[in-house]
């Protein structure tokens, strides 16, 4: 049958005729195949040549308009589809039962649908056996679908038009599904598939089908995790071009990306290609550097694809295969060559918990296919797509028991019995609570847990299994809670290299890991793209001879590159490629013109000075960088001897300076307030001189000792105090102001980039950098720029200047400059350091070279082989260092650096003032306390008291000591004049005994003749008033203290 090309409908497949019985045997036979799409039998695979020979005509899509195909579904199922039926009933049947109609739809010569329609009957009968009490009982209508999506159609409307099924178990295959599930929405009754796992069928388009098996989508988070254990980055998706072999795709895709790994290609196989075909796609697939594949078909598909990829020596070391359960669950049923081809794959498989119940059934199962005389293959096994279909069965059974009210039945919507359109087929009355019946039930089946969310089972566990000898191995076990782990149970979720999971044997019969890629085939070498321009030739250097049209590259880069290649455990051929235009062998674009060529394919990847920067990101990737990164601005220097008379001042700010005076003088007068009374030095002339002591006394801390000695211990202990801080603030202003007189030699011309912005002047970029934009996103004016093109054209430029026609300042990046101020020394840069991410190697996006490359890179920079590397192409420091290094500008010292040491000497400062003046006040009690007097004349008193002589002080009592006994030593040796002494007006001579008084203190041993003073002694004398006590008279209390004088009684 051939395609008719006006036909646009969606694709119906229609079995052509067969010319002869044999043709038709092969034909069926041919186009058997199991739910996912399996051939049958598998002993006799893919008879594509026997077809031909027998000039039979392929079975192909064909697009029919809406009407046709409607008038085709009700021919099939009224004259083409065998009218032949099976009940089967449960053995407690009697006439007082219920008896539900189900339909069962599978094909009939597929060992597969076999399969499932045996575990089926054993479900029912045994469901019934163990509840015989039950009143329903379903009557299991069969239909063949003959493996074609037509077929399956066809059956379905026949036994919901004809045999009113309330339900239907089937279809097998998903795309025989798709179909069949939009009439069982029609006819409102339940399909419940126990093999359709395509994600593209779900409840929600077609809320009456139920999904009894697991969705193909969990298995997608299965292989990403193994993908990401294994530590691949790029996977190819091998699979078929039918819904069962897309609908994975996008769910393959979001694991994909959520672990950062991407899919460069995805191989789409026809189920009717022929070997030479799949051989094609394979050869194309191992040009690629790409070498893990995974595999989402059916195990016949799958059988041939192995079966060519060994072929191809696909299976040999460094390839990583894995498939999905489409193979993975008839790994038992296969035969004995494919699994020898498959040795090293890893395979997902359902897990079914081990149980009594299950061994007991799978006994049961093999007695009866023997006694049906099932014509099964040798290698066919019962795996969990029979025991589905036992769970499914069993669900159903419970759910039509729950449905008591069996009375309604199918209702037509149109009474017009020779209409053919779908809108007159009949609805069932029973459906929507059969339908929720059905999703509420849960039980503990063979298979697992039979529990549906939202009209499908809940995803389980799934085993990793690896194929070794003649069958498959358990290495592992992924959960969705605990990820891929050794053993179920444990909550160990591994993302490294080397995953939880037993040991793997891989293609090739190795158990080291593939690293997923290999250098591609078919380009034999890496084209390198390599920039060419004049100026900075240190980093690359093109050099053509046209003679011999020999191209050579060399530089600091290239360099670094092959070092890093050198460095890979692996050998990768390559070879530059000059970023040229072909006629006159110059540069034919801008970087940003270079790395495109990479995104574009044209180059594998891009070695030279190319900056690592954001939007370049985008469409490449970067290897690690292997230079300083940050762009920075190169100004030149001026004098920095002119203007020096006043740098003595710059070393400490002026609010230090002015802070420090202040402390000085607070100083001077603290001592002066501690010493006045106590010390002869702090007392005596002027105002203005004893200001000039205090002065002179605590600004001479700073050079050298001080002739006046402090005796009070409160001066002392401010003193030592203050010198301690006179100390570090001397020490820090020699410190500083030696580094400003030997460090700081130089002087940038510009400071910061407003300088320039505010002034007009006009500021250089590299040629074909992206400085330039980045200047105008800084704010300058594109006339305001200048570019250059080599360093002989920069330091011209900088020389002229901005008024002369060249530039104040230039920003470049921080290679380029330290290369340029290696060899000029009158140029100096300046803060701050526009961040970059340095120089980097290009390479497609996601390309598995680039881990790889930059660990390289890292082991380079971090050895002896890049110094060598540097000092090979100049780019260390030589004599001009302080011209290739940013230069260190000393900032002036400020109170914030000495706050600590002002508050310590303020706070003793202060609690000196408060003891000193309390011990005063205290001594003056009682003129202070004296309520006869004002308060302003007690101030007054208090402080001609506090600016006489301590005399009571040491220093004076010694003094008075000493006085007496010179004295005394001077009247004892004057000679005798045999006359009496002459008497003195002040001195009494009522006694005869000398003694030495002090002017205004009250002497007990005074004449006694005299009467004793008043306890009291009240003077108004000019309006004040005094008080005393103890017997002190006012001119005594009030006195100056008097020199000495000679008392005598005499």
């Amino acid at each position: 049958m051939m395609p008719l090309p006006w036909a646009h409908s969606p694709a119906l497949i229609i079995p052509w005729a067969p010319q002869s019985p044999a043709a038709s045997s092969s034909h069926r036979h041919f186009h058997s195949r199991h739910p996912h799409g399996t051939t049958l039998p598998p002993s006799l695979p893919f008879v594509h040549s026997k077809l031909d020979s027998m000039k039979s005509y392929p079975v192909q899509d064909i697009m029919l308009p809406c009407g046709l195909r409607i008038f085709f579904l009700y021919f099939s199922a009224l004259f083409l589809i065998p009218l032949s039926v099976t009940n089967v009933v449960g053995s407690t049947s009697n006439d007082s039962n219920v008896e539900v109609n189900v339909g069962a739809i599978y094909g009939k010569k597929d060992w597969i649908g076999v399969m499932g329609f045996t575990c089926i009957q054993m479900a029912l009968a045994d469901f019934y056996a163990s509840n015989p009490h039950y009143k329903t009982r379903i009557s299991l209508y069969t239909r063949d679908s003959n493996q074609d999506v037509v077929g399956a159609a066809a059956a379905a409307l026949y036994l919901i038009e004809k045999v009113e099924v309330k339900a239907i178990l089937g279809p097998m295959t998903s795309m025989e599904a798709e179909f069949v599930t939009f009439l069982g929405a029609k006819a409102q009754v339940p399909i419940v598939s126990y093999s359709a796992t395509s994600p593209f069928l779900s409840s929600i388009q077609s809320p009456y089908f139920v999904r009894a098996a697991q969705d193909d989508s969990t298995q997608a988070q299965v292989i990403a995790a193994m993908v990401q254990a294994f530590g691949w980055r790029e996977v190819v998706p091998i699979h078929i071009d039918n819904d069962y072999g897309e609908g994975i795709m996008p769910y393959l895709m979001d694991s994909f990306q959520q672990i950062s790994a991407r899919i460069p290609y995805t191989s789409v196989l026809s189920s009717y290609a022929s070997d030479d075909q799949i051989l094609e796609e394979l050869y194309k697939i191992q040009t690629m550097q790409t070498r893990v594949f995974v595999v989402h078909m059916s195990a016949n598909d799958g059988s041939r694809l192995f079966a060519n990829a060994n072929k191809a020596g696909m299976l040999s070391e460094g390839y990583a295969w894995i498939v999905t359960n489409g193979v993975g669950n008839f790994l038992d049923s296969l035969d004995h060559d494919t699994i020898e081809n498959m040795q090293g794959v890893l395979a997902v498989q359902t897990y079914v918990p081990k149980t009594q119940k299950l061994d007991n059934f799978i006994n049961r199962w093999k007695l009866k296919i023997q006694e049906d005389r099932v014509n099964f293959p040798k290698s066919a096994k019962l795996n969990v797509i029979g025991l589905w279909a036992y769970d499914a069965a069993s669900a159903l059974a419970r759910a039509v028991e729950k449905v008591l009210n069996m009375s309604s039945f199918f209702v037509s919507t149109n009474n017009n019995s020779s209409s053919t359109d779908l809108d007159s087929i009949k609805v069932s009355q029973i459906g929507p609570m059969l339908l929720q019946a059905i999703l509420r039930t849960k039980f503990e089946g063979l298979a697992g847990v039979f529990s549906l969310n939202d009209g499908q089972l809940l995803s389980s566990t799934y085993q990793i299994v690896n194929v070794i000898g003649n069958s498959g191995r358990g290495i592992g076990f992924w959960t969705p809670d605990d990820g891929l782990s050794k053993d179920l149970n444990i909550n160990i979720q591994s993302i490294s290299p080397t995953p939880n999971l037993r040991t793997i044997i891989w293609p090739g019969d190795t158990s080291s890991v593939p690293k997923g890629w290999v250098i591609p085939t078919s380009g034999t070498k890496l084209k390198i793209g390599v920039p060419i321009r004049p100026g900075f030739e240190e980093f690359v250097t093109v050099t053509h001879d046209a003679v011999k049209n020999i191209t050579t590259v060399s530089g600091y880069c290239i360099d670094v590159f092959d070092a890093a290649m050198r460095r890979l455990p692996y050998f990768v051929p390559y070879e530059y490629v000059a970023f040229v235009k072909p006629d006159n062998f110059t540069s034919a674009g801008s970087y940003d013109d270079l790395i495109s060529q990479v995104y574009f394919k044209k180059y594998d990847a891009v070695v030279g000075d190319v900056t690592i920067i954001a939007n370049r990101s985008n469409y490449v990737d970067f290897t690690q960088p292997y230079t300083d990164s940050g762009v920075i601005m190169v100004v030149p220097v001026k004098d920095a001897n002119i203007n020096r008379a006043w740098i003595f001042l710059k070393p400490l700010t002026w609010e230090l300076w002015v802070t420090s005076f202040c402390f000085f003088v607070f100083i001077a007068f603290l001592v002066w307030l501690l010493e006045h009374r106590i010390s002869d030095e702090f007392r005596g002339g002027s105002p203005l001189q004893q200001i000039g002591t205090s002065l002179y006394y605590s600004l001479c801390t700073m050079v050298f000792a001080q002739k006046e000695n402090v005796v009070s211990n409160l001066a002392r202990l401010v003193v030592v105090v203050w010198m301690f801080v006179v100390l570090i603030l001397t020490q820090s202003y020699t410190a500083s102001l030696t580094s400003m007189l030997t460090v700081q030699q130089i002087q940038p011309t510009v400071t910061n980039l407003n300088v320039l912005l505010n002034n007009g002047e006009y500021v250089g970029y590299q040629e074909g950098s992206f400085v330039g934009e980045l200047l105008i996103q800084l704010g300058f004016k594109e006339t305001k720029l200048r570019a250059y093109s080599d360093p002989e054209q920069l330091d011209e430029l900088l020389r002229n200047g901005s008024a002369h026609g060249g530039i104040a300042a230039v920003l470049d990046e921080i290679p380029y400059m330290n290369l340029f101020l290696s060899n000029h020394c009158s140029y100096t840069m300046v803060q701050p350091t526009y961040k970059t991410g340095g120089f980097g190697f290009v390479f497609p996006l996601g390309s598995p070279l680039l881990p790889d490359v930059s660990r390289a890179i890292l082991n380079v920079t971090e050895g002896h082989e890049m110094v060598l590397i540097e000092q090979k192409w100049g780019l260390q420091p030589n004599s001009c260092q302080n011209s290739s290094a940013v230069p260190s500008t000393t900032s002036s010292l400020g109170v914030d650096s000495f706050w600590g040491l002002f508050l310590i000497v303020g706070t003793f400062a202060l609690i000196a003032i408060c003891i000193s003046t309390g011990m005063f006040l205290y001594e003056q009690r009682r003129i202070l306390m004296c309520p006869d007097l004002p308060f302003f004349t007690r101030i007054r008193i208090l402080a001609k008291k506090f600016d006489q002589r301590d005399l009571e002080f040491y220093t004076f009592r010694k003094a008075e000591q000493r006085h007496v006994g010179i004295a005394a030593d001077a009247i004892s040796s004057a000679p005798n004049t045999d006359f009496p002494p002459s008497p003195r007006k002040d001195i009494p001579v009522s006694s005869p005994s000398l003694q030495i008084v002090d002017v205004g203190v009250v002497d007990e041993r005074r004449n006694t003749d005299c009467p004793p003073s008043p306890s009291s002694y009240t003077s108004n004398a000019e309006g004040n008033t005094f008080c005393f006590s103890g017997g002190a008279s006012p001119s005594t209390e009030l006195a100056e203290p008097a020199s000495l004088y000679i008392e005598s009684n005499d």
